[in-house]
Order: C-alpha cells, then sequence, then structure tokens
C-alpha cells in the first residue's frame, strides 16, 4: 500500500453517505442561509483506553478542510482518559460537520480494538502477542482492526491488508486446511518450506492428526534448524491448549534436542488464559490472539461544539469555550 493511499478516506465516506443523515441537513440548511460559521469541536472519550485512529482521521481533515484550519490531537497509541479532550478541529463548520459520524466511528473502534489488544499484551508480559482476529469481522475493515491491534501493542498480524497499515509483514505460516489436504503435518510443513520465502518462519501447526507432542518431535526431526516453532491451537473438544500441554511439548522437544524450537499458543486465547499460562509458567513464546481483540467494545467518543467565531459556546451541562489540554498536538 503506497504512503500516499495509507489510510485514505473511502470516496463513501468523503461524499457523506456514511454520515448521520442529520449532518447532511445541518449542511443543506446553512447553505441555503448562506450561513459559513468558523466553529472549535472538541472530542473526547466515554472511557480510559488507548486512542487509535488518528492517522485515519488526519487524512480525513486534510482533504476537507480549508487552508486556514486546524487541528489538534492527542498522538496515536497514547493512553486516553474519560472526558480528556483528545481532538480538537477549528474551522468552517459546513466544511467538517458531515463527517463527525466518521471521526468519531474511526476513533471508536479502533480505539476499543487497541485497548484490548493492550490488555492482552499486559497479560502477557513480555512475551510477543500475536493478533488472528480478521476472521471475526467484515473484511472491508478487517485491516483496520489488524492495524489497530498492532497500535495497541500487538507484535504481529496476520493479513497482509493490516500488515501494510502497520508498517510490518504479515505474520502466519500454514492452515489446518493444507494439512487436511496431505494428509500429513509432515509432508504439509515440507511443501511449506520448499515453496515459502525462507524469510518467512517455519512454524507448524501440530494439532491436527496425532498428539501435539508426537508431532512437535516429527517436524522438527524433518525440518531441524529450519523449524522456527510449532503452533498448538488444540480446539474445545479436545480440552484446548493447557499449560500442562505446553510443558509437555516443552519437555519432549528439549529431551530430544530441540530447545531452538519455540512453542506458540492459539485457540480461545484472551487475558485470563494468558494470566493462568504466566501463572503456571508455562513455557509459551508467543500468544495468538484473536476474538478477544476483534469482540471488543468500541469505546464511545463524543464531539461537542465550543465556541463559535470566537465565542464560548456549549450545550447545557458542558462548560462553554476550549478545554485546555497541554498533550495535544498539532496534526493539521
Amino acid at each position: 500500500m503506497s504512503g500516499k493511499r495509507r489510510f485514505s478516506p473511502s470516496k463513501e465516506v468523503l461524499s457523506g453517505e456514511t454520515a448521520d443523515v442529520y449532518f447532511l441537513h445541518a449542511r443543506r440548511i446553512l447553505e441555503a442561509e448562506g450561513s459559513d460559521a468558523d466553529v472549535t469541536m472538541e472530542v473526547f472519550p466515554s472511557r480510559d483506553g488507548i486512542l487509535c485512529g488518528i492517522k485515519e482521521v488526519k487524512k480525513l481533515l486534510a482533504e476537507v478542510l480549508p487552508p486556514e484550519s486546524e487541528a489538534w490531537a492527542i498522538p496515536e497509541g497514547e493512553t486516553i482518559e474519560e472526558r480528556e479532550v483528545m481532538l480538537r478541529i477549528s474551522g468552517s463548520y459546513r466544511a467538517f460537520g458531515i463527517y463527525e459520524t466518521a471521526i468519531l466511528g474511526i476513533l471508536a473502534q479502533e480505539s476499543g480494538w487497541a485497548s484490548a489488544a493492550r490488555a492482552c499484551v499486559e497479560a502477557a508480559g513480555g512475551t510477543p502477542v500475536i493478533h488472528f482476529g480478521a476472521r471475526h469481522v467484515h473484511p472491508d475493515i478487517a485491516a483496520r482492526l489488524e492495524y489497530a491491534a498492532v497500535v495497541g501493542g500487538c507484535s504481529g498480524c496476520a493479513t497482509p491488508a493490516g500488515a501494510a497499515l502497520a508498517g510490518i509483514d504479515p505474520s502466519g505460516t500454514i492452515p489446518h486446511a493444507l494439512i487436511l489436504c496431505f494428509g500429513d503435518t509432515v509432508a504439509a510443513i515440507q511443501a511449506f518450506d520448499r515453496h515459502i520465502d525462507p524469510k518467512v518462519k517455519r512454524i507448524a501447526l501440530v494439532d491436527t492428526f496425532k498428539d501435539e507432542a508426537e508431532e512437535s518431535l516429527r517436524v522438527a526431526r524433518a525440518l531441524g534448524k529450519r523449524l522456527w516453532g510449532v503452533r498448538l491451537d488444540t480446539p474445545a473438544e479436545r480440552g484446548r491448549v493447557t499449560p500442562e500441554l505446553v510443558k509437555e511439548v516443552r519437555a519432549r522437544l528439549d529431551q530430544a534436542g530441540f530447545k531452538h524450537v519455540r512453542i506458540v499458543v492459539s485457540g480461545g486465547i484472551d487475558p485470563a488464559r494468558i494470566y493462568l499460562f504466566q501463572k503456571q509458567r508455562a513455557p509459551v513464546d508467543a500468544f495468538g490472539v484473536g476474538s478477544a481483540i476483534s469482540s471488543a467494545a468500541p469505546i464511545d467518543f463524543t464531539a461537542d461544539i465550543k465556541q463559535i467565531e470566537g465565542r464560548p459556546v456549549a450545550k447545557r451541562g458542558r462548560i462553554p469555550g476550549v478545554t485546555s489540554n497541554p498533550r495535544l498536538e498539532r496534526i493539521i
């Protein structure tokens, strides 16, 4: 994805098709009345979290705001507090008013994902967390989900589109489907080793046909030093991956001389499960996390006009005038 297109708004967003219709009514009325006031709008969250979506919001505002406008924001990936003003926009209301829906939606969804990712990363205590949750959302937003997960602290993500937004390479090797097609785990990982760029880590799924410890030894013997790791993804029907299973696989590999082979754990992993593995000192080298991040609740954001033509204003219950926040940095 080229730098110019990265985070660019879609034509539906720019046209106003994704806006709440009352914002379109407001613009039409202001145009008909010949009114075009300069306003200052402030945006704040409903709860604490990790801010994500500012780069996308900046790209949108850069396309629609007149040259004399300004925008200030807390940087991407920073911690934000409940009701803290994290974005301030000053300019023609007619120029940006219809984009309130898009701005709030971008920030709400991406900050919710990033915050959930941070919870997993903090639980992991330094063990890498890789995001695998693109399959849980509509494909049109999968890249934004994966980008948000990386902003939240994940060391990797699975889709090329998400990785491109995050400026990293996608993570992943082979699915269970390929192993089933080959009828043998070793045959499948050997085919992967023959045909896929050597720069891609050789990580074998080892829960498809046989006992995980047995399969780990088979693929380790087949690939030797080329095998970076094994991934345990035991389904719920078989009791999922447990700390005891990880310890057994580690012991079997070490006893056979494969201490270099790492262990990746996935399947129903969330902060509570990560804490369990950490508490029991299971030797996990990386966690794969999906729905614990992709299903995270959005963080509601609110936008308020606080100044019109330099005059402090506010709806009832809010304090008129610009809210000071030294953490804001000018982005436009």
